[in-house]
């Protein structure tokens, strides 16, 4: 099965600029398929992890957080329909968080941040190390996703979820590819 791996804080703001395209050819013999300008790539062939890990961090031009997953955790949170009970709306945008490692303890859900007035982010379940939500566009948005790493004790990055259904179509086409 795939590995998808999530850089974290690549391309934000101008900071650890560079071209995750680029990286993706240079990891050709993985066959990897890079995701937007984020950092999330699709890992078709990775062999050994202790191998590939050790490539993708060599060719980095800087030392980043790395949150991975299996392809078939994203294939199963999408069967279970995470965001079923949250309307669709404009100004509210749907995301996952992966951990870079297992979180500690168990978290009530829902969570709102903050958690008096307004809300920004409110997360609405987790999965082992994926943590999903919704938040509002707005520009203190991006400090109460980082209380996501507080809350659940380990680093995590943040996509929304159409990046993860971009990421659902790369690994159904794979599947499809191997079948006979």
């Amino acid at each position: 099965m795939a590995l998808i791996v999530f850089l974290r804080g690549i391309n934000v703001g101008g900071h650890r600029t560079f071209r995750p395209s680029v990286l993706a050819k240079e990891l050709g013999a993985y066959d990897v398929v890079n995701v937007g300008a984020a950092g999330t790539l699709v890992v078709r062939k990775p062999g050994s992890r202790f191998k590939f890990f050790a490539e993708l961090r060599r060719r980095l031009p800087f030392e980043a957080k790395v949150a991975c997953c299996d392809g078939r955790d994203l294939i199963r949170l999408e069967m279970e329909s995470p965001f079923a009970s949250e309307p669709s709306r404009p100004e509210v945008v749907r995301f996952v968080s992966i951990l870079s490692k297992a979180g500690r303890g168990k978290v009530s859900f829902p969570i709102a941040l903050p958690e008096d007035g307004e809300w920004f982010v409110r997360i609405i379940g987790s999965k082992d190390r994926l943590v999903f939500g919704v938040y509002r566009r707005h520009m203190k948005t991006i400090g109460y996703l980082g209380r996501i790493d507080e809350l659940f004790g380990a680093p995590a990055t943040t996509r929304g979820w159409n990046t993860i259904l971009s990421v659902l179509r790369i690994l159904k086409a794979c599947d499809a590819r191997d079948l006979p």
